[in-house]
């Protein structure tokens, strides 16, 4: 009788330790002097206070802030274009964009993967995506894990899921409830259709539109595949330097990140009781990305609002005297932002203009 071995069940420890060996170096490009090294341990050690240099913290009154996300079903599509670096990427934003709601600063991130079975060259695509999203967050990739589940995905099939921590001062926490009469919001743009909706999305093109990942869209310049794995837009960096330079006036009153649910849904989320947002449908650019999905599956315009951001990632509710400023230190950040609606007395909803 032949002695079972972890190989024949489908996990093969010699081609796990190759695709270990590959991630070290992207961790450790991420790092900062506030991690603290522990090679070969089972945690990950980071420094809130931090004294030196240009990384010196010192908190009064600290509160962490954490999130965890995934990229959904968007991962099928990486899986059939064979790309599997903009996912991770995509992972890192899901997780970022939703703690630096709150004001937080990104203080390190940890990933898990699971995958069908032992793939150093895919495996590394994702560590590598997941480490620039890190590099581009200013967080550090502080620890993570990797599962081989052959029972449980097809072979070539993985999924991944992401957990972030940030910090912010307690007196400096942004959650919705300084937003008055008055108060203007802003759209910032986004990159793409982001990370949600793509199982309408894989319905449309590929079953509805029998459209391949390798097929050229005329309307867009690019491949489906190309279209549709554009990586989410990390906003971290750009509200960071708002955030710090309007330290002391706090004329930021909410951040919405617009995921699943779209924008009225999720600004909704930060809304006061006391008031409502007003918001003008035609005030900001609609990426050619969504025409095109729209029209591929006649898709009606309540269904896209409710699924999509539409070209509109993020809101931010100031006070309106610092509006145009803010948007000023956006366009220096590279984002193109617009007025896109303004607060009144109300009850707490989110209504188009």
């Amino acid at each position: 009788m032949a002695k079972a071995t972890y190989k024949d069940a489908g996990v093969d420890l010699e081609v796990y330790a190759e695709s270990m060996s590959r991630l070290p170096k992207l961790m450790q490009r991420t790092f900062s002097p506030r991690v603290m090294r522990l090679d070969g341990g089972f945690a990950g050690l980071f420094k809130l206070d931090f004294h030196n240099g240009l990384f010196k913290r010192s908190y009064n009154n600290p509160v962490l802030v954490s999130g965890t996300d995934g990229v959904g079903t968007k991962l099928k599509v990486a899986q059939l274009v064979e790309r599997h670096d903009t996912v991770g990427i995509d992972l890192v934003a899901m997780c970022v964009n939703d703690i630096i709601c709150c004001g937080a600063e990104p203080l390190f991130f940890l990933d898990y993967v699971a995958m069908s079975h032992d793939d150093p060259e895919a495996l590394e695509q994702v560590v590598q995506g997941i480490s620039d999203g890190c590099v581009d967050a200013d967080c550090a990739l502080l620890a993570g894990e990797t599962a081989i589940m052959p029972d449980l995905y097809q072979h070539g099939e993985y999924d991944l899921a992401g957990f972030c921590v940030g910090v912010v001062e307690q007196d400096e926490l942004i959650d919705g409830s300084a937003i008055t009469a008055d108060d203007i919001v802003i759209g910032v743009e986004s990159s793409g259709v982001h990370s949600n909706g793509f199982s309408l999305v894989r319905k449309v093109v590929f079953e509805m539109a029998g459209l391949s990942v390798d097929d050229h869209v005329e309307e867009l310049g690019i491949t489906v595949g190309e279209a549709l794995l554009t990586p989410t837009r990390i906003y971290a960096r750009a509200l960071q330097r708002i955030l710090s330079y309007y330290k002391v006036k706090k004329v930021v009153h909410g951040i919405a990140h617009i995921t699943g649910g779209g924008l009225q849904e999720n600004l909704e989320r930060i809304m006061p009781k006391d008031v409502s947002a007003v918001i003008d449908r035609n005030s900001w650019d609609r990426l050619p990305v969504f025409d095109w999905i729209q029209k591929l599956g006649e898709i009606e315009e309540e269904e896209m609002d409710k699924v999509f951001n539409r070209g509109c990632g993020l809101t931010l509710v100031v006070s309106p005297f610092y509006a145009e400023n803010i948007q000023r230190m956006l366009k220096t950040s590279g984002l193109k932002s617009w007025v896109i609606g303004k607060i009144e007395s109300g009850s707490g909803s989110v209504r188009w203009s």
